[in-house]
């Protein structure tokens, strides 16, 4: 949109669909809509989550006119992802920049159900009337770049939370290049934590933890529940971007940037910087909008500058199909005005009966095609919702198989786990031996290994101690109490600068 059609507006409008969230910009100010409603001069845009799309890389060859690109990416895309033919889906797509000499070009493309559309947007539709634009949220992000506000030309990683939705998006050279649902949204979250917690607490008690408690100084039972979690959704991150360095061959990401849609009393971009290993910053930039103090949504802050740029600067990427009332003059009711008056004139020179007859019978045809057009839509639904649905049975039931069998196996593995055990209790009473004498010199198990080959049994004990001498000490007496029946081997003690500990490893052999 250039700047002369977007001053033509008031006010603009960004729309959360999924919480029926509503942020108004006027000028350079954001603020809360509570009571939204229609407004002819107002720019409305919204976005979807990664769960309300399909999006997959495709290759097409370079040879291919750009009048037929739309047509063999359509056709491409089916193919490759197996999609239900009788779903017509909604088609966008971005090409996507290589810095590899190919005889191809690389489309992302994104793929939305309408009847799901529809679903997401209903309410928004009933309230507003229209929504100029619904943009994929991770192809927001592009503004960032295109406002200077990154001007670095590597590659980032940026990560955000939501309370039903979580994405990752990776950007190289200022372009995007990947996208990938998390299954850790806020809401997921909470149900994870109250998992590991062990009790069901209210879902707002967690949310008030997680915005009002600082990790590094709460004395909060639920510290230790939140850092695990916090370490899960990192191990998983990780391994999303361990596969896009080598699907995109990127050689390392060069910055995180992660923030939520509620504002963390925890600083997590630290959390992240000691689980990725990556240089971190939260997901907050100077937008140049201002609040009442406020916390906004940074995908809201992201759509109000992604709608004051110029088409080139944005990824085009729009699904909106719910457009502005059109002109009187086309609208059906400004046909029928138009229609009427011509009548008039017309009676003139054609019987008043013969017009009045003939006006009924185009008005009745045009209800009853319009009254077939509609069933038949519904019609076409239905029936694709259906296939659909057979076929994530059929997937179903092909899973509950895979399952039933690695149940199976899981099952039969722990059994034979069970049978050594219960053979070889000789394991579990020397662990309990030694643990009385290291109690007695206030030295502490930090790994236990046991070994057996053929007559050969051997326990390997990782010792910590805050003194390197209660670990001779501890071997003297060990030597002196069990002589005959074990013997003790102890190579070398060394020390833990970080943690301030003497570590040793302990072999012992029994006679």
């Amino acid at each position: 949109m250039s700047s002369q059609e977007l001053n033509s507006f008031s006010s603009i409008l960004s729309v959360n669909p999924y919480n029926n969230e509503y942020i108004k910009g006027v000028s350079n100010f954001l603020n809360k809509e509570k009571s939204p409603s229609y407004m002819k001069e107002q720019y409305v845009s919204s976005y979807l989550n990664t769960q309300a799309y399909i999006t997959n890389q495709i290759e097409i060859s370079k040879n291919i006119p750009e009048e037929d690109i739309f047509d063999t990416i359509n056709i491409k895309v089916y193919d490759e992802l197996g999609l239900d033919q009788a779903i017509e889906y909604q088609m966008q797509y971005i090409e996507i920049n290589s810095d590899l000499e190919t005889e191809n070009r690389y489309f992302q493309v994104f793929l939305v159900d309408p009847q799901e559309l529809d679903e997401i947007f209903q309410k928004s539709v009933q309230t507003i009337s229209y929504i100029d634009t619904i943009t994929p949220s991770p192809l927001l992000i592009k503004s960032l770049y295109s406002k200077n506000l990154i001007q670095d030309n590597s590659t980032h990683s940026f990560i955000y939370f939501e309370q039903d939705d979580a994405f990752i998006a990776i950007y190289n050279k200022k372009e995007f290049i990947y996208t990938k649902s998390l299954e850790h949204s806020l809401s997921q979250m909470y149900d994870r934590f109250c998992e590991l917690y062990g009790e069901r607490v209210e879902y707002s008690e967690f949310i008030n933890f997680l915005s009002q408690e600082n990790l590094k100084y709460t004395d909060s039972p639920y510290k230790e529940f939140v850092l695990k979690l916090y370490k899960e959704i990192f191990t998983n991150i990780t391994n999303i971007l361990t596969y896009a360095k080598k699907a995109f061959s990127i050689e390392k990401v060069s910055h995180v940037y992660i923030g939520t849609q509620i504002s963390l009393a925890s600083k997590l971009y630290e959390i992240s910087e000691v689980e990725l290993g990556v240089e971190s910053s939260d997901f907050s930039f100077d937008y140049g909008l201002e609040t009442n103090g406020e916390y906004i949504n940074q995908i809201h802050s992201l759509l109000h500058i992604t709608i004051r740029l110029e088409d080139d600067e944005k990824y085009l990427c729009d699904f909106s199909t719910y457009n502005r009332p059109p002109k009187f003059s086309k609208r059906e009711s400004g046909k029928i005005f138009i229609l009427v008056i011509a009548s008039l004139f017309l009676a003139f020179a054609y019987p008043v009966t013969y017009l009045s007859l003939a006006y009924t019978q185009e008005i009745q045809y045009e209800l009853l095609s319009n009254e077939y057009n509609s069933l038949h839509k519904v019609k076409s639904t239905r029936q694709a919702l259906i296939k659909s649905k057979e076929a994530q049975r059929e997937k179903s039931l092909a899973l509950l198989k895979d399952e039933n069998k690695q149940y199976t196996e899981k099952k039969n593995t722990l059994k034979k786990i069970h049978d050594v055990k219960v053979n070889y209790p000789m394991k579990a009473k020397l662990i309990y031996q030694m643990t009385q004498d290291l109690n007695k010199f206030s030295i502490k198990i930090k790994s236990v290994l046991y070994s057996q080959k053929k007559d050969n049994k051997n326990l390997t004990l990782g010792l910590t101690s805050s003194k390197d001498k209660k670990i001779t000490e501890l071997l003297e007496y060990l030597t002196k109490k069990y002589d005959g029946k074990f013997k003790f081997f102890l190579k070398e003690i060394s020390y833990n600068k970080e943690e301030k500990l003497y570590l040793s490893q302990l072999k012992v052999s029994i006679l």
